[in-house]
């Protein structure tokens, strides 16, 4: 398998996209599907109708029927679509160059006749893989929801299933539930990445502390840089989901307040999780450089132990190399066995009392 590339932190801007007057919708960012796609959901408490792969007649047909709409667009590089979709449902050319600005930030806006949600979709693809951030959009109508994503793959299936087996509320509780939706299964995985990140770490600090071993340094560092990407994403989340529950637009109902201050305590309680594994992180990091020292000590330990054996012995060897005529313990019959015997005596001697010490 390959690794995907990963998203810089800061998207030169492109050449045709300088000079432009504000609200020329230009495509910033990777392109990561060849072909645009639509996706149309049509219901209501009682009926669903899903036509996938739309197209833009299919999308003007179902403007003109009851119901609630939702269109999913995948691949956001083709303007031609994406120009056809903003005069279709009137959207504001600055709405549309943010669509197609993949590196824009977060945020929320208000537009007379709608809502603009921007936020980032996080995949974690599997260990040494890293992780993914796409740029999502959502546009939130009266009586329709646009989203609007970098490719074909999105965490949004889960939604999907629930409408089409009219599972729990959201056939019932209009587009703004809808957008709630769509954002909590987004929220929903931040905390499988970061959860999967956390397996990780876990599994690293096992092997770092039973092995202190060099090339480990660098799995300690992709980790921070995915934390650091998942961090990117959510934390200017905090203040979006913020902005919509102090919103006082028609298109969010009183009713489903309390589902927006539940995804704010989600988006803090994920934020609160990065911050534990960046934090934890970074005491592995001090871990491992502890580990480092203790090795390092340890082996200095033993060289100096075995430096201060071998001083005696080399000095009476020293002694005895030396080549004067009157040295009287060289005419000795049993000279040599004598002083290797001494010789022995005190290398076990050293021994013995560094043991007792427990230096060794």
């Amino acid at each position: 398998m390959t690794t995907p590339r990963r998203r810089p932190s800061l998207q030169p801007m492109p050449q045709e996209k300088l000079f432009t007057a504000p609200g020329t919708p230009v495509f910033v960012g990777q392109r990561r599907s060849e072909q645009a796609r639509l996706d149309l959901f049509l219901y209501d408490a009682e009926t669903v109708a899903e036509i996938s792969p739309a197209t833009l007649e299919d999308c003007r047909g179902a403007r003109s029927r009851p119901g609630l709409l939702w269109i999913n667009v995948s691949a956001v590089h083709d303007m031609a679509l994406l120009q056809a979709l903003g005069e279709e449902f009137a959207l504001h050319p600055l709405t549309l160059e943010d669509i197609a600005n993949t590196s824009h930030r977060p945020k929320w806006e208000e537009f007379p006749d709608y809502g603009f949600l921007a936020m980032k979709m996080v995949h974690r693809q599997g260990h040494g893989r890293g992780v993914t951030v796409e740029h999502v959009s959502v546009i939130l109508g009266d009586g329709f929801v646009l989203s609007f994503l970098e490719d074909s793959g999105d965490v949004f299936e889960a939604v999907r299933q629930r409408i089409r087996r009219g599972a729990g509320r959201i056939r019932a509780l209009g587009a703004d539930y809808l957008a709630f939706s769509l954002m909590d299964a987004v929220v929903d995985h931040y905390f499988l990445a970061i959860e999967s990140i956390g397996e990780w770490v876990q599994h690293f600090e096992d092997r770092l502390l039973s092995n202190a071993m060099q090339p480990e340094i660098g799995g300690l560092y992709r980790f921070k840089r995915e934390l650091l990407e998942v961090r990117r994403a959510v934390w200017p989340l905090r203040e979006v989901i913020s902005a919509i529950n102090r919103s006082e637009s028609p298109l969010l109902k009183k009713e489903n307040r309390v589902f927006w201050r539940d995804l704010y305590d989600h988006a803090v309680q994920v934020m609160d999780m990065v911050e534990n594994a960046r934090e934890s992180l970074a005491s592995m990091h001090d871990t491992y450089l502890s580990s480092l020292s203790n090795r390092m000590n340890e082996v200095m330990k033993i060289l100096t132990i075995i430096s201060t054996i071998f001083i005696p012995l080399t000095f009476i060897a020293g002694i005895y190399g030396m080549n004067f005529k009157h040295m009287p313990e060289l005419e000795w019959r049993d000279g040599y066995f004598l002083i290797l015997a001494l010789m022995g005596v005190i290398a076990v001697s050293l021994v013995v009392y560094f043991r007792r010490q427990r230096w060794l």
